[in-house]
């Protein structure tokens, strides 16, 4: 790791069932400007590398093309006391691909699917409304959050029409084969079928999961936007 690097660790999502990467800039002289959250506000701070990483394994995001390491740091340091930290639009990701870019963006977001649709709506709800609550613009945020749903309901609902439609036709093969007389081929299709059966057992608790989260956020939007 080298002055103007970005970083990250990988660390527990809160008290939600997941992971995370935290990120950062590295400053060159043992420390690492990040939101950090130290405090019970999240703030961008500089603080020694040990504390950024909790003893978990630094690790380098790379980039084609990115500022030089001056600028880099530079940036970091022009925010340095900002405290508008937001899990879905403005985390230490969005923060720290900024300084590296000049593009506020956060993979992790963008990458919903893993970790939302793995967890329970009631958690998630109460992530998104703390994040939301009391923000400027909650409405489009609001918005926003329901887009990223939708958008992991688009990804995960083909892949699970697929698995039905595979589990259904590998079914039908296997019929065919054990009507004449060919065990092998059944065999064979029936491997297919369980495969895809598991698949579909694995996707459908994620659709579930993802339809229940939206519709509480529709539901109860007039909680957060009073």
């Amino acid at each position: 790791m080298a002055y103007g690097d970005q970083i990250y660790v990988i660390r527990p999502l809160l008290q939600l069932d997941g992971i995370y990467e935290h990120h950062g800039i590295d400053a060159g002289d043992g420390t690492v400007i990040h939101y950090s959250k130290r405090t019970e506000e999240a703030t961008v701070r500089q603080t020694a590398i040990e504390e950024f990483s909790q003893g978990g394994v630094i690790q380098k995001r790379e980039y084609a093309t990115c500022h030089i390491a001056d600028s880099v740091v530079q940036r970091a340091r022009s925010r340095i006391g900002e405290q508008k930290y937001n899990l879905l639009f403005n985390n230490c990701e969005h923060f720290a691909t900024w300084c590296k870019t000049g593009v506020s963006s956060s993979r992790q977001v963008r990458e919903f699917v893993p970790i939302v649709a793995n967890m329970q709506p009631d958690q998630v709800e109460r992530e998104v409304f703390r994040s939301l609550e009391g923000k400027p613009g909650a409405a489009e945020l609001l918005e926003g959050a329901l887009g990223s749903i939708k958008q992991s309901w688009d990804e995960l609902q083909p892949q699970y029409n697929e698995a039905v439609r595979e589990l259904k036709a590998w079914d039908m093969v296997a019929q065919q084969a054990i009507n004449r007389g060919r065990d092998d081929l059944a065999r064979a299709a029936l491997h297919k079928k369980r495969t895809y059966r598991q698949r579909a057992e694995r996707l459908k608790p994620q659709l579930d999961r993802l339809a229940e989260l939206t519709e509480k956020l529709v539901r109860d939007r007039g909680q957060l936007l009073r």
